[in-house]
């Protein structure tokens, strides 16, 4: 197994990848046609199945590009699963202490790294690919932890300094809602847990990431100017239904 994104989160090079939430195949082709780096099939918010979920990863890793799962809960049974069905790494959701990142690694892990138990699915080439599965999945899987809860941003050095977290990716909607303010991204709390998190980050020389939800280009511009390295840049429904908004709009004001 080789993975480019993790060297591109070693060096801390900037890496942009979108989010995928349909569970249609037609879906991570397009977009992996699309130029993006990585791509994440979410299960934590979507109706996608694991079968679903692998036929997607079959299709992003046939073109070239990373496949990455946001799994639905820190779950040692369900991140083993997303990885035998072929994904190269994992973003975990409401990782709020250093145990839980722990417990993240040490599921994506084979020992003596980690406790994941080993099956011969597909990510193991069905069992005729073991071997060079066995010896580059623990150098190569990648560990993306959440930062979604206020009590994350105040372990956020204890988190990052677990060995296996290849970086962090902020969850701005659950962390807002934490501090009693969903959505509400311009509250001084919610500014001021943003700026800890930049601020643990760029000292600890670990990948910041966030979700750039609206597809506009220039919001994912202005985060890599604050440091960010590690975009998700909006998502699969967002892309298509700006896009069909924002055509029709200019096409009615065109009709006579």
């Amino acid at each position: 197994m080789h993975n480019p994104l993790k060297n591109k989160l070693r060096k801390n090079n900037i890496t942009i990848g979108s989010w995928i939430t349909l569970g249609n195949t037609n879906i991570p082709e397009i977009m992996a046609q699309s130029g993006f780096e990585w791509l994440t099939i979410d299960i934590e918010h979507s109706v996608i199945e694991i079968d679903t979920l692998q036929q997607q990863i079959q299709v992003i890793e046939g073109k070239g590009v990373v496949p990455l799962v946001r799994v639905g809960e820190n779950n040692p049974n369900l991140i083993k699963r997303v990885m035998d069905a072929g994904a190269y790494g994992v973003i975990v959701p409401m990782v709020n202490t250093r145990e839980h990142a722990l417990a993240a690694v040490k599921a994506v892990k084979y020992p003596p790294t980690g406790t994941r138990g080993v099956g011969l699915a597909r990510a193991q080439g069905y069992g005729f690919d073991f071997d060079n599965y066995a010896a580059t999945i623990n150098e190569e899987s990648v560990v993306i932890v959440q930062v979604e809860h206020i009590d994350s941003v105040r372990n956020l050095e204890s988190i990052l300094s677990v060995g296996g977290v290849d970086g962090c990716i902020i969850g701005p909607y659950d962390l807002s809602g934490s501090l009693g303010v969903p959505g509400n991204f311009t509250h001084p709390e919610v500014l001021a847990a943003l700026k800890r998190v930049e601020e643990v980050c760029k000292k600890m020389k670990v990948p910041l990431g966030i979700h750039v939800i609206q597809p506009d280009y220039r919001l994912v511009l202005d985060n890599v100017k604050k440091g960010y390295t590690f975009i998700a840049f909006s998502l699969d429904s967002l892309f298509l239904g700006t896009s069909c908004r924002e055509q029709l709009k200019l096409l009615k004001e065109g009709l006579p």
